[in-house]
């Protein structure tokens, strides 16, 4: 069995990560075709319908203006899940780099990476988000720069420990015996061992940015209405929650939704990051017979023939 086919046959039977993948999956095609086929367009008003509690024909409500919330929710789901994926993506990228080099160097690479990396771990994370989206605007665009810019430093971290791991492993030192260059060790052997690492770790970031851009929107620096995302969902309804006759709870439908939503996706997410965490080994991708690392590669045979 080879090392990808053990990884896949004890993610299926994690349950709680086929139970997360499920729901994210069922999130995403929500988020995909509801807008799509909804009869009520995301901008769409019913002036006679203003805050009217989950019915047949709006299954949850409508807001101050008549909107369908539903509707809204399914298509803020695009931008929320877009604005986590594409900032965990690149969050992983840049960590990914940064700690191969790292790693990989050592001497005083290592040293100026590393503590650069502990300082902007010690900066506090949501002030520092909330000024950069201060700085450079609330655009879709600008809110993933933010968070990717402030979110690799977990992932260059673990990333750089299991290099320090790889680099002394039989294969490297097979790939310089053969006369193989740095630039070819890192990217042809010691990246594809890191390849199941970095998927655990993006993965599992892929809810803190949710969380993160759902609580800049909120605070109204992320995305702004009327492009509704979970978060500015929240921040509108605030102004609401309190009713006429100052009793909590009206109308209760627009915070329960959108923070239901929140929390669904970020637990999937973690469900399965965690049941990928469980299913990579990482003694597996440091050693075992099905592992990358332990294949030979055409550098190794030419080094062993040598």
């Amino acid at each position: 069995m080879s090392y990808w086919k053990g990884v896949w046959k004890r993610v299926r039977h994690h349950k709680l990560a086929v139970a997360g993948f499920a729901v994210f999956a069922m999130l995403v095609l929500a988020s995909a075709i509801v807008p799509v086929i909804s009869p009520h367009h995301v901008d769409d008003m019913d002036l006679e319908s203003l805050f009217a509690p989950p019915s047949r024909s709006h299954p949850f409500g409508t807001d101050e203006l008549g909107h369908d919330v539903f509707v809204r929710i399914m298509y803020g789901g695009r931008i929320s899940l877009f604005v986590g994926v594409a900032a965990a993506t690149s969050s992983a990228l840049i960590g990914t780099a940064v700690g191969l080099v790292s790693g990989f160097a050592g001497g005083w690479v290592d040293s100026v990476l590393m503590r650069f990396t502990d300082m902007m771990l010690s900066v506090p994370t949501i002030p520092v988000l909330l000024i950069g989206a201060m700085f450079l605007g609330s655009g879709l665009a600008n809110i993933i720069i933010i968070l990717a810019a402030f979110g690799w430093m977990p992932t260059a971290r673990l990333v750089r420990g299991v290099t320090l791991s790889l680099r002394e492993q039989p294969f490297v030192e097979a790939a310089r015996a053969a006369g193989a260059s740095p630039v070819r060790i890192l990217v042809r052997h010691m990246l594809p061992n890191l390849i199941p690492i970095v998927i655990v770790a993006a993965t599992l970031g892929v809810s803190s940015a949710i969380l993160a851009e759902s609580a800049l929107s909120y605070l109204g620096l992320g995305i702004q209405p009327p492009t509704p995302s979970w978060g500015n969902m929240l921040q509108r309804a605030m102004d609401y929650i309190l009713g006429a006759a100052g009793e909590w709870g009206q109308p209760w439908w627009l915070t329960v939704f959108p923070g239901l939503f929140i929390l669904l996706a970020v637990l999937s997410v973690n469900f399965m990051g965690d049941g990928l965490r469980d299913a990579i080994d990482p003694r597996l991708v440091l050693g075992s017979p099905h592992s990358a690392a332990a294949s030979p590669t055409s550098d190794e045979r030419d080094a062993s023939a040598g």
